[in-house]
């Protein structure tokens, strides 16, 4: 049994998620030290501050709790009263001055995540949603699209960071979706676009080779929305599994019938 309540965590979670969000406001206009953990993988001063900043408070309001963190994280599994945290999603963004970035926030608890924040600070927005009790952006209730037929769809993808190894299925996807839908986008920051797909904007997201932090609070601000989550195949889906797709639930079986061949 959780010994914290999720609802009474979340105000003040989303007040320690927003002032970890104005570092990121702060640092947005000034020079920037960039390192790379990957031919692609960036990370800059302002995503260890964040996530240290995350890290301290968070613990500090639930203090049992445990921490997998996208800058600190060592192949922990998940286990009950985990913060997943992305302290910024969209480094490359960042670094180059664009604004689609966000922090991610979950609480994974009792093999779910039962507590999301995702702030998109630089665009004045922050997504809310605990398990059962709905999805808010900015404090208003949002819900998925009622979008029918694919042919009508707004979509969106990301692209791994390891894209040689991925360019294929990136190319096969693309050249399946782009004739069949109204446009895929690809902003560059996973934890946005399935706020995104939450709030009704997109219709349907997918993406490969995710790590948890990148999707755990963005798959509860679906589902709550009224949306669905799964593997390509159609299976459940654990963040970190290998491929992630969210839709409205109307379009979903199209989407995953395309990435899984079938």
């Amino acid at each position: 049994m959780s010994t914290f309540d999720p609802d009474r965590l979340l105000p003040d979670v989303q007040e320690i998620v927003c002032r970890a969000g104005e570092l990121i406001q702060r640092n947005y206009a000034r020079p920037k030290t960039i390192r790379k953990k990957a031919e692609n993988d960036l990370v800059t001063e302002t995503d260890v501050a964040v996530e240290e900043f995350l890290k301290k408070h968070l613990a500090a309001l639930l203090p049992q709790s445990v921490f997998l963190a996208e800058e600190s994280a060592s192949g922990q599994a998940l286990r009950d009263g985990t913060w997943i945290v992305d302290p910024l999603d969209g480094t490359t963004n960042f670094a180059h001055g664009l604004p689609f970035v966000a922090t991610s926030v979950a609480l994974w608890d009792q093999g779910e995540p039962v507590l999301g924040v995702v702030n998109l600070p630089l665009l004045g927005e922050v997504f809310t949603a605990v398990l059962g009790g709905g999805t808010c952006c900015n404090g208003e209730s949002v819900h998925v699209s009622d979008t029918t037929e694919l042919s009508q769809s707004l979509v969106a993808t990301g692209f791994p960071y390891d894209i040689q190894t991925f360019l294929p299925e990136i190319l096969r996807n693309l050249e399946l979706f782009l004739p069949r839908t109204r446009g895929v986008r690809r902003p560059g920051a996973a934890a946005l676009d399935l706020a995104y797909v939450a709030c009704g904007r997109y219709d349907g997201f997918w993406e490969s080779a995710l790590h948890p932090w990148d999707t755990a609070a963005g798959i509860l601000l679906v589902t709550e929305a009224g949306g669905r989550v799964s593997q390509y195949s159609g299976a459940s889906y654990t963040p970190g599994d290998r491929g992630v797709v969210a839709s409205n639930g109307h379009v979903h079986r199209e989407m995953c019938a395309l990435l899984s061949g079938s």
